[in-house]
Protein backbone atom coordinates (compact mmCIF):
# COMPACT_ATOMS: atom_id res chain seq x y z
CA UNK A 1 0.00 0.00 0.00
CA UNK A 2 2.60 2.57 1.06
CA UNK A 3 5.61 0.91 -0.56
CA UNK A 4 8.66 2.18 -3.03
CA UNK A 5 9.06 -0.12 -5.66
CA UNK A 6 12.40 -1.45 -4.98
CA UNK A 7 12.40 -0.44 -1.82
CA UNK A 8 11.60 -2.91 1.80
CA UNK A 9 8.93 -1.25 3.82
CA UNK A 10 11.16 -2.63 6.83
CA UNK A 11 14.82 -4.17 6.79
CA UNK A 12 15.58 -6.87 9.20
CA UNK A 13 19.14 -7.46 10.68
CA UNK A 14 20.92 -10.77 10.34
CA UNK A 15 20.42 -11.58 13.92
CA UNK A 16 16.46 -10.37 13.51
CA UNK A 17 16.41 -12.57 10.74
CA UNK A 18 17.64 -15.35 12.43
CA UNK A 19 15.54 -14.45 15.03
CA UNK A 20 12.12 -14.98 12.73
CA UNK A 21 13.46 -17.96 10.67
CA UNK A 22 14.19 -19.84 13.80
CA UNK A 23 10.41 -19.20 15.36
CA UNK A 24 8.89 -20.19 12.46
CA UNK A 25 10.53 -23.27 11.55
CA UNK A 26 10.29 -24.24 15.51
CA UNK A 27 6.59 -23.17 15.59
CA UNK A 28 5.63 -24.18 12.25
CA UNK A 29 3.99 -20.87 11.27
CA UNK A 30 4.44 -18.71 7.65
CA UNK A 31 5.58 -15.60 9.54
CA UNK A 32 5.23 -13.12 11.90
CA UNK A 33 2.79 -10.28 11.44
CA UNK A 34 4.02 -6.88 12.54
CA UNK A 35 1.63 -3.68 13.55
CA UNK A 36 0.89 -1.20 15.87
CA UNK A 37 -2.11 -0.97 18.11
CA UNK A 38 -3.14 2.70 20.35
CA UNK A 39 -2.12 1.56 23.92
CA UNK A 40 0.98 2.34 26.60
CA UNK A 41 2.44 5.58 28.07
CA UNK A 42 3.17 7.43 24.77
CA UNK A 43 -0.19 6.74 22.87
CA UNK A 44 1.14 3.29 20.62
CA UNK A 45 2.77 -0.39 20.99
CA UNK A 46 4.04 -2.34 18.25
CA UNK A 47 2.62 -6.11 17.90
CA UNK A 48 4.20 -8.93 16.57
CA UNK A 49 2.43 -11.91 16.46
CA UNK A 50 2.58 -15.16 14.47
CA UNK A 51 0.35 -15.81 11.56
CA UNK A 52 -0.24 -18.71 9.17
CA UNK A 53 -1.62 -16.83 6.49
CA UNK A 54 -1.23 -14.04 4.20
CA UNK A 55 -3.49 -11.35 3.88
CA UNK A 56 -3.76 -10.23 0.13
CA UNK A 57 -2.96 -6.57 1.41
CA UNK A 58 -0.07 -7.00 3.33
CA UNK A 59 3.52 -5.61 2.93
CA UNK A 60 5.92 -9.66 2.74
CA UNK A 61 8.89 -8.61 3.39
CA UNK A 62 11.18 -11.99 3.01
CA UNK A 63 14.99 -11.69 4.22
CA UNK A 64 17.14 -14.85 4.49
CA UNK A 65 14.45 -17.45 5.41
CA UNK A 66 12.27 -14.78 7.46
CA UNK A 67 9.06 -13.90 6.64
CA UNK A 68 7.30 -10.83 8.40
CA UNK A 69 4.10 -9.07 7.33
CA UNK A 70 2.97 -5.98 8.29
CA UNK A 71 -0.86 -5.15 8.52
CA UNK A 72 -2.13 -2.75 6.22
CA UNK A 73 -2.93 0.15 8.99
CA UNK A 74 0.41 -0.36 10.16
CA UNK A 75 1.95 0.25 6.77
CA UNK A 76 2.48 3.93 7.29
CA UNK A 77 3.73 3.89 10.52
CA UNK A 78 6.78 0.97 10.07
CA UNK A 79 7.69 2.41 6.43
CA UNK A 80 11.70 2.83 7.30
CA UNK A 81 12.23 0.50 10.08
CA UNK A 82 14.69 -1.46 10.87
CA UNK A 83 14.12 -4.29 13.24
CA UNK A 84 16.96 -6.03 14.91
CA UNK A 85 17.52 -8.86 17.54
CA UNK A 86 19.53 -8.25 20.60
CA UNK A 87 20.18 -10.16 23.62
CA UNK A 88 22.21 -8.75 26.67
CA UNK A 89 22.14 -10.31 30.41
CA UNK A 90 19.13 -9.30 31.47
CA UNK A 91 16.65 -9.49 28.30
CA UNK A 92 16.60 -10.33 24.72
CA UNK A 93 14.01 -9.27 22.13
CA UNK A 94 13.48 -7.58 19.18
CA UNK A 95 14.21 -3.95 18.99
CA UNK A 96 12.55 -1.49 16.37
CA UNK A 97 14.55 1.88 15.00
CA UNK A 98 11.61 3.30 13.20
CA UNK A 99 12.59 6.62 11.77
CA UNK A 100 8.52 7.77 12.09
CA UNK A 101 8.80 7.91 15.94
CA UNK A 102 8.98 11.07 17.58
CA UNK A 103 8.83 10.14 21.36
CA UNK A 104 8.83 6.63 23.24
CA UNK A 105 8.65 6.50 27.20
CA UNK A 106 11.02 5.00 29.22
CA UNK A 107 10.75 1.19 28.90
CA UNK A 108 10.67 1.34 25.03
CA UNK A 109 7.32 -0.15 24.65
CA UNK A 110 5.50 2.33 23.75
CA UNK A 111 5.62 4.93 21.50
CA UNK A 112 4.22 8.38 20.06
CA UNK A 113 4.40 8.93 16.10
CA UNK A 114 4.42 11.97 13.72
CA UNK A 115 1.14 13.86 14.19
CA UNK A 116 1.23 14.40 10.76
CA UNK A 117 1.03 9.91 10.31
CA UNK A 118 -2.51 10.25 11.84
CA UNK A 119 -1.59 8.73 15.07
CA UNK A 120 -2.57 11.17 17.73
Amino acid sequence: MFSIPGKQAVTLTPAAAKQISSLMERKGHEGLRLGVKKGGCAGMEYTLDYTDQIDPNDEVVEQDGARVMIAPMAQMFLFGTEIDYEVSLLESGFRFRNPNVVDACGCGESIKFDESLGAS
